[in-house]
């Protein structure tokens, strides 16, 4: 069921890409190790047993709704909303397939909304979206118009979400997730018209080694969309929390608006800007059926809701959009 023999087969025909093909398929494999993820088996399982259900209809321009109720029977739909509840927990969506609604944690459909106006044109651009979690941006930047999108985040389960939705989305679509890192990209690729990377550098042990990782994939004049946590400051201003920042203990840089611009210019973008600033609500990030654990109401402090448990600045997320020189 996770198969990318068409991907491999794609990139053949774009030159930027195809130097990739010597390391790809052994970086897939790894990536997708027993050995790493033991609950693996349990997962293609689930891959294995969805209703082969054909939908009458999809809609990815404006969200992403997969046929209606009446392309299944009653015990199709029984089987496939029980097997997808396997795949708990669902954090990026939401989603709908033939009237299933899954509710995930966080409103991607929200965040697509403010960071959509800001991206140039996507018709017939070749996207990488770092970071992608089950693909839920992905599909809306082919949605967009891409040529091909390329999402890329480490985790096994994401990439079984992807394929158990792709199964009903189309597994001819250009449109992967893989379960590798930037890391696995070749150095100094510059083959992307557009990269993505949301909520993901404050993760990164080194931020300004992350953006310039992102500016190599980028084609001369491709275009970065950046979005990240970031705190109220002054150029030079940044919080690098000594334990947990909202309970997420892998975090470890949050600058200023003005820092940010200014390693975005260090590692050799121009054009930067900041082109949104967002607060994270309790209704856009929060707990669900299908995302039982916690969330952003037990992150923050309850009696001030502008500090997390710990005292830091609530979560504030900004985009910001570079291009390559």
């Amino acid at each position: 069921m996770i198969d990318y023999t068409q991907l491999y087969a794609g990139l053949q025909h774009i030159p930027a890409l195809r130097p990739w093909l010597a390391t790809l398929p052994q970086q897939i494999a790894e990536g997708l190790s027993p050995a790493r993820w033991g609950d693996l088996p349990d997962w293609q399982a689930v891959l294995q047993a969805l209703p082969d259900i054909a939908p009458s209809s999809l809609e990815i321009a404006s969200e992403v709704r997969i046929g209606s109720g009446a392309d299944a029977t009653g015990e199709q739909r029984l089987q496939l909303e029980a097997q997808l509840r396997k795949l708990h927990p669902w954090r990026k969506g939401p989603w709908t397939l033939f009237d299933i609604f899954i509710d995930t944690e966080w409103r991607s459909d929200w965040k697509w909304d403010r960071v959509a106006p800001h991206l140039d044109d996507l018709n017939d651009r070749l996207v990488l979206d770092v970071g992608c979690g089950s693909g839920y941006h992905c599909w809306r930047q082919y949605g967009a118009g891409a040529r091909r999108v390329i999402g890329i985040d480490p985790s096994a389960k994401f990439v079984a979400q992807f394929y158990a939705l792709k199964k009903y989305l189309g597994l001819d679509k250009p449109v992967d997730v893989l379960p590798v890192g930037i890391e696995a990209l070749p150095a100094n690729l510059q083959a992307f018209d557009t990269t993505l990377s949301m909520g993901v550098l404050y993760h990164r042990r080194s931020p300004l080694d992350h953006l310039r990782e992102l500016r190599e994939t980028l084609r001369p004049g491709g275009q970065l969309l950046l979005e990240t946590l970031v705190i109220e400051g002054k150029l030079g201003d940044c919080l690098v929390p000594e334990d947990r920042y909202a309970k997420m203990r892998n975090v470890f840089f949050f600058p200023s608006t003005a820092t940010l611009e200014s390693w975005l210019r260090k590692t050799g973008f121009v054009d930067v800007r900041t082109v949104d600033l967002d607060r994270t609500s309790l209704e856009e990030q929060r707990s669900t059926d299908w995302m039982r654990f916690e969330s952003l109401a037990d992150f923050l402090d309850p009696g001030d809701h502008r500090r997390t448990v710990e005292g830091h600045p609530a979560p504030l997320r900004a985009t910001l959009t570079a291009t390559a020189p």
